[in-house]
């Protein structure tokens, strides 16, 4: 749901220490990930070489991320952003919540990772393993924002309507990283953020528009 992140967020809640560990090591392995994918491309990397950089073994990575892509697409995000979601006041109309979750979420990424970022992005346009697997892994994603949306809207969370509405939302926000690296990054990920989210809430017009205010 997020950009991908090689380092526990700063406001994260104090965590015991086995967790700490746990994300010292996802952490390690990611990084390894990364640096070795700049170096030499992604098809070249294999995961005794992300085990031996990371200083794990290879069935360490395997046991955190079943496949190579999933350590590229794998973050931290989401059970904390989907937290905060059901925090937000329960009078706040429904797009102002999920707009102020996806921009907090983007901008931890971009501010603090921008070549990540970037990275991930350009990966899931480059390599098709890469994208496929982002397809299946919205899925799990669509699970946890479908019991955010129902908890708000007293619907079922397996109801047609809900499955539906968070399967769009998610599938819309994926197409942003898609677009924003196939246009070599030009345009501010927070703008994309707010131009896909200005579809769900106001529908798409009868013509082009280049800014935000979608007509109702």
């Amino acid at each position: 749901m997020t950009p991908a992140r090689t380092s526990p967020p700063t406001d994260r809640p104090q965590l015991g220490l086995r967790e700490r560990k746990k994300i010292k090591t996802r952490t390690a392995i990611r990084d390894a990930t990364y640096a070795l994918i700049q170096e030499q491309g992604y098809d070249a990397t294999t995961i005794e070489q992300i085990a031996e950089r990371a200083e794990v073994s290879p069935s360490t990575v395997f046991r955190y991320f079943p496949t190579k892509e999933d350590i590229v697409l794998t973050d931290e995000y989401d059970a904390i952003l989907l937290q905060e979601l059901r925090a937000r006041p329960a009078d706040e109309p429904w797009m102002d919540s999920v707009r102020y979750i996806m921009r907090k979420a983007i901008g931890l990424g971009t501010s603090e990772e921008p070549e990540v970022t970037r990275l991930r992005a350009r990966l899931m346009v480059e390599v098709p393993a890469v994208r496929s697997r982002m397809l299946e892994s919205m899925s799990a994603t669509g699970k946890l924002l479908a019991e955010a949306v129902a908890a708000r809207t007293g619907r079922d969370e397996g109801s047609l309507e809900v499955r539906v509405y968070t399967k769009s939302l998610i599938g819309g926000l994926s197409e942003i990283s898609l677009y924003w690296a196939e246009n070599d990054f030009r345009d501010d990920l927070l703008d994309l953020v707010d131009r896909a989210l200005d579809l769900f809430e106001y529908g798409l017009p009868p013509h082009e528009s280049s800014g935000h205010g979608l007509p109702a």
